[in-house]
């Protein structure tokens, strides 16, 4: 059976032989909800919603058709959210507190909502410009999440739910300064979308450049509970080239996300298709 990285990696290939534009190609939006009620009805609106789907459909058109990106659109958000989930569950199970717990007196099940919903949103500044395009993600997140949140929280809640949520998604950018747990979860995990798939699609569209041959190195990420720390990530490599992804893209992405005390991270170079420089890294 294959797991929903897996599934997500194979439809991203799919998609780039067809026109982004085709409703037929629709992706459902699935997260495990487990007894989080709330957070099943979020992702049930997100799923309802035209005008948020054909946004991440715009992404793409930049990102991939216009830009030789990878991908921005529907698949890389399951994918991030679905790793921002597990991150964060993973902390939780670990005694680690979410920050709208401490700050604000919310529920874990509330974090829950905030680190899925700025996953989902964090890139829909895309569908304007690259540059800059966290910014962009703000002002069309606002209203959106004033929508997918309104009748489910009373207004006092659904405003620190939005202004955590924005406050998640701006700090994903580079440089960003993450000040809450949440903020810092969905940073990493957008870092950690990196496998098969979704990197290999500016390689395949001929751009070849330092970026897209390491994305191409990168065969699996493991993301598992670590035995000295809460999360143990694995990456899995099939030549040293992928070395630069964790070096310049996820080392950066974690270096003052505030999650560094409770992650490690190891790489190995598996395969014969070159001299191994290398066979473990860590971070």
């Amino acid at each position: 059976m294959k797991t929903d990285n897996e599934h997500s990696a194979a439809e991203a290939e799919e998609i780039t032989k067809e026109p982004l534009l085709q409703p037929t190609q629709r992706i459902v939006i699935r997260v495990p909800a487990r007894h989080n009620p709330r957070l099943q009805q979020v992702v049930d609106r997100v799923n309802a919603d035209d005008e948020l789907y054909t946004l991440w459909q715009v992404n793409n058109v930049n990102a991939v058709q216009r830009l030789a990106m990878n991908d921005h659109g529907p698949v890389h958000v399951q994918i991030v959210t679905n790793i921002a989930l597990k991150l964060l569950r993973l902390l939780v199970d670990r005694s680690v507190t979410p920050s709208v717990v401490m700050g604000h007196n919310l529920t874990v099940e509330d974090a829950e909502v905030i680190v899925v919903l700025a996953s989902l949103l964090h890139d829909i500044g895309m569908s304007i410009q690259r540059t800059d395009h966290e910014l962009f993600s703000l002002f069309l997140a606002r209203p959106k999440l004033k929508e997918l949140l309104e009748g489910i929280y009373d207004l006092p809640t659904l405003t620190i739910l939005i202004s955590e949520i924005l406050h998640a998604i701006i700090s994903h950018r580079a440089g960003g300064l993450p000040l809450t747990l949440e903020a810092g979860v969905v940073r990493v995990a957008d870092a950690l979308d990196m496998a098969q798939g979704r990197s290999r699609i500016p390689f395949q569209a001929g751009k070849v450049d330092i970026h897209s041959v390491s994305a191409t190195a990168i065969e699996q990420v493991i993301i598992e509970e670590g035995e000295l720390k809460p999360i143990r990530i694995v990456v899995r490599m099939n030549n040293s080239a992928g070395i630069f992804q964790l070096d310049e893209l996820l080392k950066d992405k974690l270096e003052g996300s505030g999650l560094e005390p409770y992650v490690e991270v190891e790489a190995t170079v598996e395969g014969e298709s070159e001299k191994k420089l290398i066979q473990t890294f860590r971070i």
